[in-house]
């Protein structure tokens, strides 16, 4: 029990080291605000994932296709389909997994760096202050379900 009772101080002095962090509003709405869109920009990266697996999907359902037309004596249309389409470039020279590669190593890095960068100078290098700050706010004091965190009593 006092294992998970030390997590639980841990955890409100994190909310609180949030909330005691020096800085301009300004710039500490600014730096909630790059962290923000990488969020946004993590959301538009699973959908990358998405594309990724959903076109490597239909690309084995187009070869089960193929072989059907095979077995149903269509060797014309199998041929076509399968030197036409089967395993072809998405866009040109690259796969879907070449496309991901890139985006990771390119936009989405130099993304993620900025934010740090940005979180660091301006935040101290702690995520989602802007968001503690407003939870400190909006919350009702002394009220259950409305705690700092997970231990306290306030």
């Amino acid at each position: 029990m006092s294992d998970e009772h030390d997590d639980l101080r841990v955890d409100r002095e994190r909310v609180e080291d949030k909330l005691d962090q020096g800085g301009d509003d300004r710039a500490v709405e600014a730096a909630g605000k790059i962290s923000e869109a990488l969020e946004t920009i993590e959301r538009a990266r699973g959908h990358l994932y998405s594309f990724h697996q959903l076109t490597g999907t239909a690309d084995l359902q187009l070869g089960d296709a193929v072989d059907l037309l095979r077995e149903a004596g269509q060797e014309e249309l199998a041929a076509r389909v399968e030197t036409e389409l089967l395993g072809r470039n998405v866009l040109e020279g690259r796969w879907t997994f070449q496309i991901v590669e890139e985006y990771d190593d390119g936009y989405y890095s130099a993304f993620r760096e900025a934010e740090r960068l940005v979180r660091d100078r301006l935040a101290g290098g702690r995520r989602h202050v802007h968001e503690a700050r407003m939870k400190e706010d909006r919350r009702t004091r002394g009220r259950r379900h409305h705690e700092q965190a997970p231990d306290a009593r306030d």
